[in-house]
């Protein structure tokens, strides 16, 4: 009977904090009730307003957040502006600024645990893929962190008796608003560049994922930020992050989440002519040829689609197979999607867990009716799981051609359309006929032919012979509407600075 009354006290516990398990991210919990970052101090909403952050497992209510909007906006603004022109941020050299970066890294890494955990509750990701993107923003941190003191100005050839070079100054306040599929990763892609550059920051998190942006502010305190630097406003997008779009105090805005929000932000942007980067949406092609290795080619396309419950930016749902090696291809990868384990993300066997929101499972719900009106077959899945939480089947649909709005539109689930096609020249012509334009994959041993197809596809990112594989030091942006400008990579400065042009009579 003990044993019994024990497990069901665990059971109400565990209810009662969302599902938690760490006893840290338990107390995070239980702390993090309607606060907003502004200068440094915890506050609440000037509203009172909250909002519920829900585990997407279980619907269970994780925690109660500040509803910032305009008002705490403008608090944000006047807070950042003061540290970037006066405060201790507008004299701090780019080694100190590199140092904050660094112990803002290590910290993170030494919360990769709660972080994890935290970020598997509020988004729904299983707990694997969780600590390897706290891994990636470590690792991004510190990419950023050593560039502090390497953005460098030029010299420039001069005629006699002058002195002629250029210095990089630092934007001003930068708004960052982040995305829910992937929290800290997005996080450190916005607030890491930024500082290291020498600007200040006003971060909107996804109001489906604020948890872990909260936790990464106290590690950003704890690591010794000066007043002011970096302000969280959470909250919903009409309201918060309408807010910063528009602000006349805010000098750029770089913003990751769907087409359709970034083209409001950039005409939110005219007002005072703002700097904008944004990495938008996708319809990725996975172009597959029959000399591929297929033992690596098939499980790699599986997670190409699956992987985050394929609310990934660049997943490859459009997967297209030359006509040769369709049905066996088709055959294997309905084997390997068989085998993903659809369940509790804090469970380490969970290899897919539920979509990030009842609105991401209505929509995705949605367009898997709208395939099989259009004609598609799912050879695998096909339809939501009757349980507990937001969980969707893994899909495969067949018989689906390029024009169909399933392979035009943008789902953000775990659904992969086959699209057979004839040859080479047919496979970039389908692959490249999208309004993205943000990743792509080619599978051949043809190296020639792997040259040829990645410069011929029109996508930011392009894998030869795997899938989404990430390196801070190399460029991720889209292009046409998949978004403006690059993150990461060796030139991300660009964005983060202004160039000065200086003459100097000697």
């Amino acid at each position: 009977m003990e044993a019994v009354a024990e497990t069901a006290a665990a059971k109400k516990e565990a209810k009662s904090s969302g599902g938690a398990r760490n006893a840290a991210v338990k107390k995070f919990l239980a702390a993090n009730q309607n606060r907003l970052l502004i200068g440094n101090k915890w506050i609440p909403a000037k509203s009172g307003k909250t909002f519920e952050a829900v585990n997407p497992a279980n619907e269970q209510v994780l925690a109660k957040c500040a509803e910032g909007d305009k008002a705490d906006v403008d608090e944000a603004v006047k807070a950042a502006r003061k540290a970037f022109s006066q405060g201790a941020w507008a004299n701090t050299s780019p080694h100190d600024r590199s140092r904050l970066l660094r112990k803002w890294a290590d910290l993170i890494e030494k919360h990769a645990d709660e972080l994890a955990e935290l970020e598997s509750l509020n988004n729904g990701m299983a707990i694997t893929l969780a600590k390897q993107f706290v891994a990636t923003a470590v690792e991004s941190v510190h990419h950023f962190a050593g560039f502090a003191s390497k953005i460098y100005g030029e010299t420039v050839p001069s005629e006699p008796g002058m002195f002629n070079f250029t210095l990089r100054d630092p934007v001003g306040v930068c708004g960052a608003i982040t995305p829910w599929n992937a929290p800290i990763v997005m996080a450190t892609w916005k607030i890491a560049p930024a500082l290291a550059c020498g600007n200040t920051v006003i971060l909107k998190p996804a109001e489906q994922t604020p948890l872990t942006a909260l936790f990464l502010a106290d590690l950003l305190l704890e690591a010794g930020l000066p007043e002011g630097v970096v302000n969280v406003i959470t909250g919903f997008g009409p309201g918060a992050g309408s807010s910063i779009s528009e602000h006349p105090g805010i000098d750029k805005v770089a913003f990751t989440g769907s087409t359709e929000v970034g083209k409001k932000i950039l005409a939110a942007s005219v007002g005072n002519l703002k700097r904008v980067t944004l990495e938008l949406g996708g319809k990725s092609p996975n172009v597959v040829f029959p000399d591929a290795n297929m033992e690596t080619a098939v499980p790699y396309s599986m997670a190409a689609f699956s992987m985050l419950s394929g609310q990934v930016c660049v997943a490859g749902t459009r997967l297209f197979v030359q006509r040769e090696c369709k049905d066996q291809f088709v055959d294997n990868l309905v084997k390997f999607t068989s085998t993903i384990k659809v369940g509790d993300p804090l469970d380490p066997e969970t290899t897919m867990g539920p979509l990030a929101s009842k609105e991401q499972y209505d929509r995705v719900k949605g367009y898997l009716e709208i395939g099989k009106k259009e004609g598609a077959k799912p050879t695998v899945g096909g339809s939501m799981m009757d349980r507990e939480g937001y969980f969707v089947q893994p899909t495969i649909f067949e018989g689906v051609k390029n024009d169909m709005q399933i392979a035009r539109e943008e789902i953000f689930g775990p659904v992969v359309s086959i699209i057979p096609f004839k040859d080479e020249d047919d496979a970039v012509l389908q692959g490249n006929d999208t309004t993205y334009g943000l990743g792509a994959a080619v599978w051949t041993r043809d190296v020639s032919r792997a040259f040829r197809v990645a410069r011929s596809l029109k996508a930011g990112t392009v894998w030869v012979n795997n899938y989404y594989a990430f390196d801070p030091s190399m460029p991720f942006g889209g292009y046409k509407q998949s978004g403006l400008g690059r993150e990461c990579g060796a030139h991300w400065y660009e964005h983060y600075t202004e160039t000065k042009a200086v003459f100097v009579k000697l």
